[in-house]
């Protein structure tokens, strides 16, 4: 499993995107920092949240294997850090995350609209029914 972290100024905010490769299939989280995030802030919400984090549906990639020349790496690095915002495997993967999270809100709205019209009816029906006795 390979896991990369990207942070990015995206106006007015500091975003993090977590990239997770598993079995050639990449699953992406956005994280919103707010401040530009310290070194030591960034590591502590590491290792505190990482698992508590909610990845996007995983999405069928290539892994891209490089040289293990360390100026290669080097050079790689720093064209990554240069790179602004995410690639389009990864938007991909958050459009994807946030039509699953509207679909989850639309259902459970939908179901508390409905059992509050159910409860609405049994009061009237409650009503109806007192009022039918006498009392």
């Amino acid at each position: 499993m390979e896991t990369r972290l990207t942070i990015f100024f995206e106006d007015p905010f500091w975003v993090g995107v977590f990239e997770r490769v598993e079995d050639g299939k990449l699953s992406v989280c956005r994280v919103t920092f707010g401040a530009e995030p310290k070194d030591y802030e960034v590591w502590e919400f590491v290792l505190g949240h990482y698992y508590e984090l909610r990845f996007s549906p995983a999405v069928e990639t290539g892994i891209k294997r490089t040289a293990d020349n360390p100026k290669r790496r080097q050079r790689n690095a720093r064209k990554q850090v240069e790179r602004t915002g995410v690639g389009t495997k990864s938007q991909q993967a958050l459009q994807m995350q946030l039509e699953q999270n509207k679909q989850e809100r639309k259902e459970r709205s939908r179901e508390q609209k409905q059992a509050e019209a159910e409860r609405q009816f049994a009061l009237k029906q409650q009503k109806k029914k007192e009022k039918h006795r006498g009392r």
